[in-house]
C-alpha cells in the first residue's frame, strides 16, 4: 500500500484519487475550498465535476495542506496558474523522500516555465515526475480503459509511479522525455481550442484533420527546440492527447473554441466553460515560439483571435493563404 495525497479536488484529481483508492492505496484529497469538501461529504460525489461518480468513503478529505507530510507520493492536480502557489504552501510540510507528481498542463504565465521546472523549484530536494496522455477525468473516474505516460529525469522514480498507479483499466507507460511529454500535453490544448473554433464555424472534417496534423507538427517543432525528442510527439502525450482533446466534448478547450467560433467573445467563452488551460497557454506558447525562433502559424493565428480581436474567419484565410511548402521540408515529426 502506498500513502498518496492528491492536491486539488477537480475532476482529474478526484479521478486519480478514486483510481488509487480502488487499487488499495491510502488516499487523502486536499482542496482549498471547504464547500467542495462539504459537498462530497454530504452527497458522496462532486456533481459539478464528476456527476454520478461516487467517491469512495475510504478517501480522506481535508483542507489542511499539511496532509502531504509522511506521504510516499503527492499528486499535483491544480490548474497551471495556481500550481506554484500551492506547491510553495505544501513545501514546508513535505518529506524529502516524497515523490511529487504533476498533472497540470501548461506554461507558467510571465516566466514561460514548464510545470516540471516549477515543481523542481518548489521541491528542490524531492524526486519529481509528470503524468501526460489522453485521459479525460470523466472516463478515468468511471474505470474506462485509459493509458498515459509517466516521465521523470530519474527512471527509478518513473517505475515506482508506474507500479503504484497501474491497474486493470489504467495502463502507465514510462517515458524518459520530460520536456517532450510536457510540451505535448500542454500545447495540445492550444490546438484543441483552435479545433473547437473550426467546429463553431461549421467547417468540416477535412479542416480539422489538417489542423490537427499541422498542429502536432508545430508542437513537435517547439518541443525539439526546447530539447525534447521528436519521437515523443508520436506517442501518448503527443498525438494521443491531441486526438482526444480535439475530438471530445469532454474537452473544455474544444467547447470554449466552439463558442468562440459561434461568435462568443473569448473572455465570455472561458467564463462559461470554466478552466480552459489552452487560453493562457496560447499566449505563452506564442511568446515562447518567438523567443526560440520557431514558426507556429496556427498558434499565432489563435493568439490573434483570443487577444487581438481578429475574426476567426480571417485567421482561416491567413493560414490557407500562406506560401506553398513541401510537407517534408524536414522530418514530419
Amino acid at each position: 500500500m502506498v500513502e498518496i495525497a492528491v492536491l486539488g479536488s477537480g475532476g482529474f484529481g478526484l479521478a486519480l484519487a478514486i483510481l488509487c483508492s480502488n487499487a488499495g492505496h491510502s488516499v487523502t484529497v486536499w482542496s482549498k475550498f471547504q464547500d467542495e469538501i462539504d459537498a462530497i461529504k454530504r452527497t458522496g460525489e462532486l456533481k459539478a465535476k464528476l456527476p454520478g461518480v461516487k467517491i469512495p468513503k475510504e478517501i480522506t478529505l481535508t483542507t489542511d495542506i499539511a496532509c502531504v507530510k509522511g506521504k510516499d507520493i503527492i499528486i499535483i492536480g491544480i490548474p497551471t496558474a495556481f500550481t506554484r502557489s500551492v506547491c510553495e504552501e505544501a513545501s514546508q510540510y513535505i518529506d524529502e523522500r516524497t515523490i511529487v507528481v504533476n498533472t497540470a498542463k501548461g506554461l507558467e504565465n510571465d516566466t514561460l516555465k514548464t510545470m516540471s521546472t516549477v515543481t523542481t523549484e518548489c521541491f528542490p530536494n524531492n524526486p519529481t515526475a509528470i503524468l501526460s496522455g489522453p485521459s479525460h477525468a470523466e472516463e478515468l473516474a468511471r474505470g474506462i480503459p485509459t493509458t498515459i505516460a509517466v516521465a521523470s529525469s530519474n527512471r527509478e522514480v518513473s517505475y515506482y509511479v508506474q507500479n503504484a498507479l497501474s491497474g486493470n483499466n489504467f495502463r502507465v507507460y514510462v517515458n524518459d522525455d520530460v520536456i517532450g511529454c510536457e510540451i505535448g500535453g500542454s500545447l495540445k490544448n492550444v490546438i484543441a481550442l483552435a479545433a473547437g473554433v473550426c467546429d463553431g464555424l461549421g467547417l468540416g472534417d477535412n479542416t480539422k484533420a489538417a489542423l490537427m496534423t499541422r498542429g502536432i507538427k508545430e508542437i513537435a517543432m517547439l518541443g525539439v527546440a526546447m530539447g525534447a525528442k521528436r519521437d515523443t510527439f508520436a506517442g501518448l502525450s503527443g498525438i494521443g492527447d491531441l486526438i482526444v482533446t480535439c475530438c471530445s466534448m469532454h474537452s473544455r478547450n474544444r467547447r470554449a473554441g466552439i463558442l468562440i467560433g459561434q461568435g462568443v467573445t473569448p473572455e465570455e467563452a472561458v467564463q462559461r466553460v470554466g478552466t480552459v488551460e489552452g487560453y493562457s497557454c496560447t499566449k505563452n506558447a506564442w511568446e515562447l515560439s518567438k523567443k526560440l525562433g520557431v514558426e507556429m502559424p496556427i498558434t499565432e493565428q489563435l493568439a490573434k483571435i483570443l487577444f487581438e480581436g481578429q475574426p476567426a474567419k480571417d485567421s482561416i484565410t491567413a493560414l490557407m493563404d500562406r506560401p506553398s511548402k513541401n510537407e517534408t521540408e524536414s522530418n514530419f515529426l
